[in-house]
């Protein structure tokens, strides 16, 4: 009797990259937008840095003009205030971020608690209308708030009989108080993203762990928390990459020009406004804002790096 032979089916080749473009085009033409936008904002205004090493003149243009080298740096370190600025702003960063993430969750989880519909609604819309307030509208807030001679605050504490505050003439009071207006501010809009990652959890799960007897609390710090960790730690990458550009709406029109409060409230964009002011110079905001460009990159790259030693699932790349 003659063997039989069996064909042995050859594996099907992989697709070819117009195939594999043609079977994904829905979701590339939903991702076309936001790469056209980097592209045009992002990628394409980056030969732009060379401005920071040249004597700009707007006659020959950024590619005409004179090369310095690093002189336009010397700007900002022969200030003596590199260290200070640098320190007042990451230090108000790293506040806003830790603080302005953890409220966020809280208040998130609280809405999610909550039952009646109604109230909800109305405590998101609430929480996120001063989102949309001008920093102008805040400073003059703040300012009819806390002013020594008419403010509501003193006014207040010379009915009670209580000695009035001076917190224009005090810097220490400042951080605390710059902080409470950003998380004011801010809070609700940022809960909304955290909101919306907890609907993203799975119910079966959350009515799982009901059945099975788990209160509130347990079901918050064993589902809940752990759902959103995904989400906080992409956050918390890309608030690292900004954390040397300051709120500059926020600290000049809260704040403004008074130099009582520098030493606390001083940031790296309020100098620079202050000392171009008179005499601008694209070359000179150019060179400050690739310094904080530069330190933004390697503190991404650095937490990024220790995010994917700890877990490479949370890391960007």
């Amino acid at each position: 009797m003659g063997k039989t032979k069996t064909k042995v089916a050859k594996p099907k080749s992989g697709l070819s990259f117009w195939q594999k473009v043609k079977r994904s085009r829905v979701l590339l033409l939903m991702c076309l937008p936001a790469v056209v936008f980097f592209c045009v904002f992002s990628y394409a205004p980056m030969p732009g840095i060379y401005v920071a090493f040249v004597k700009y003149n707007y006659r020959d243009g950024i590619f005409g003009s004179q090369f310095v080298g690093l002189k336009n740096f010397e700007f900002l370190v022969n200030s003596g205030k590199l260290f200070d600025l640098t320190r007042n702003t990451i230090l108000y960063n790293v506040a806003f971020i830790i603080l302005g993430n953890a409220l966020a969750i809280f208040v998130a989880i609280l809405l999610n608690e909550m039952r009646c519909k109604w109230f909800k609604k109305v405590s998101q819309t609430m929480m996120f209308l001063p989102y949309f307030i001008s920093q102008v509208l805040v400073g003059v807030l703040v300012y009819n708030l806390l002013n020594y001679d008419y403010g509501f605050v003193n006014s207040i504490l010379g009915k009670l009989g209580m000695e009035k505050w001076g917190p224009y003439s005090d810097a220490s009071v400042w951080p605390v108080l710059l902080v409470i207006i950003h998380l004011w501010q801010k809070t609700g809009y940022n809960s909304v993203v955290y909101f919306a990652a907890i609907m993203g959890i799975d119910a079966e799960i959350i009515e799982a762990a009901r059945v099975d007897g788990a209160n509130g609390w347990q079901k918050i710090r064993y589902i809940i928390l752990p759902g959103l960790k995904p989400t906080f730690i992409i956050l918390l990458l890309f608030a690292v990459g900004g954390i040397v550009k300051g709120d500059f709406g926020l600290f000049y029109n809260v704040v403004g020009k008074n130099p009582l409060l520098y030493s606390t409230t001083d940031i790296i964009e309020t100098y620079v406004y202050r000392a171009t002011m008179t005499d601008f110079n694209f070359a000179t905001a150019s060179a400050v804002g690739l310094y904080q460009s530069i330190i933004g990159f390697c503190m991404v790259m650095v937490s990024n790096f220790v995010v994917k030693k700890i877990d490479p699932d949370y890391s960007l790349f």
